[in-house]
């Protein structure tokens, strides 16, 4: 069950907070839940999980569709063919 929790911020707090919660569609409210369990969640064991959410705005399916976010993403150049150089056979001189 929520609970309520009034909390005041100055001018410019609550406008970076109006503008940061509008840029992903949230609710202030939402906005301050998320920060408050990343701010007090609990340190991760492995390295790599400890990144987890440093990237702001990717898919919330990007897990599930890793590989379409990555073709859409990252295209590479078709290979070249190999070509081996002929050498230039010197003029014979008859």
């Amino acid at each position: 069950m929520s609970r309520p929790l009034q909390v005041y911020l100055d001018e410019r707090d609550l406008e970076r907070l109006e503008v940061w919660a509008r840029e992903r569609g949230w609710t202030k409210s939402q906005a301050i839940r998320v920060a408050v369990r990343a701010l007090t969640r609990r340190p991760a064991t492995d390295p790599i999980l400890e990144l987890s959410g440093d990237i702001d705005n990717l898919p919330a399916d990007l897990s599930a569709n890793f590989k379409r976010y990555l073709n859409e993403t990252y295209v590479a150049e078709p290979r070249r063919p190999y070509r081996t150089r002929r050498r230039s056979r010197p003029a014979v001189r008859r």
